[in-house]
């Protein structure tokens, strides 16, 4: 499960990401990124990335919708130590996410922030 503080919660948060952020599609998702060192003016107090969802009636009916949206939190989960700190990520799941395995929907999420060169390097302890 995807702690609290690493969530978008507001819809400002959200339409910041959207509109003014990086976007890099995939097949069953789109992946938008913002830097949030970019605007000096948003107060943020949370010291790590923040993840949050979209999942459309497109997507299929609310069972499905929910389904995919467990599924992508916790995928989320996993990248928390892997994004830059100061970023915001929007997902945006596509019709195809509702057939997608969830190692399919990871790749492409890994895909899209390794395209959009936001995924840290985390060194190898020897």
């Amino acid at each position: 499960m995807l702690p609290e503080p690493y969530r978008l919660r507001r819809h400002s948060d959200f339409s910041v990401a959207v509109r003014r952020g990086r976007r890099m599609g995939r097949r069953d998702l789109v992946v938008h990124a913002f830097d949030r060192e970019q605007v000096e003016a948003l107060v943020v107090t949370n010291h790590g990335p923040r993840f949050g969802l979209i999942v459309s009636k497109a997507v299929g009916p609310a069972v499905i919708r929910h389904r995919v949206a467990r599924r992508l939190r916790h995928i989320c989960a996993d990248f928390v130590g892997q994004v830059s700190p100061e970023t915001d990520v929007v997902i945006r799941a596509l019709p195809g996410a509702a057939t997608a395995s969830s190692a399919e929907l990871a790749k492409q999420l890994r895909g899209g922030l390794t395209k959009m060169n936001l995924l840290v390097s985390v060194s190898e302890e020897p």
